[in-house]
């Protein structure tokens, strides 16, 4: 499985969304989200400054990520961004297949 990093913000009704189901509550939805995408959440956290929210998934595809991601924008009530994360066996990969490129102007 692939790992995501989700980071977003709650609107004004997104955060009293929050007030009423309190964190467990707002975890457990994400949770149920998740695991109908065939996932699963890593880790859930709050926190202060430019983003409320941070979470970690594992999920079988982009397609999956992307899903997850519309499901909850698509509500208003948070604006979310993605981030795909790589290991180290997955940079391992990358570098192996790293092309010949020509830069600018050379």
């Amino acid at each position: 499985m692939a790992k995501y990093f989700f980071h977003g913000s709650y609107t004004q009704s997104g955060i009293a969304g929050l007030l009423k189901d309190g964190g467990t509550g707002r975890r457990k939805a994400v949770e149920a989200l998740a695991e109908s995408l065939g996932g699963g959440v890593e880790s859930m956290y709050w926190g202060f400054g430019k983003d409320d929210f941070y979470l970690t998934c594992d999920l079988p595809d982009h397609a999956a990520a992307v899903a997850l991601t519309a499901s909850t924008a698509v509500s208003g009530k948070v604006t979310i961004s993605t981030v795909v994360l790589l290991t180290a066996e997955d940079m391992d990969e990358a570098i192996t297949r790293h092309p010949s490129y020509r830069s600018p102007g050379t």
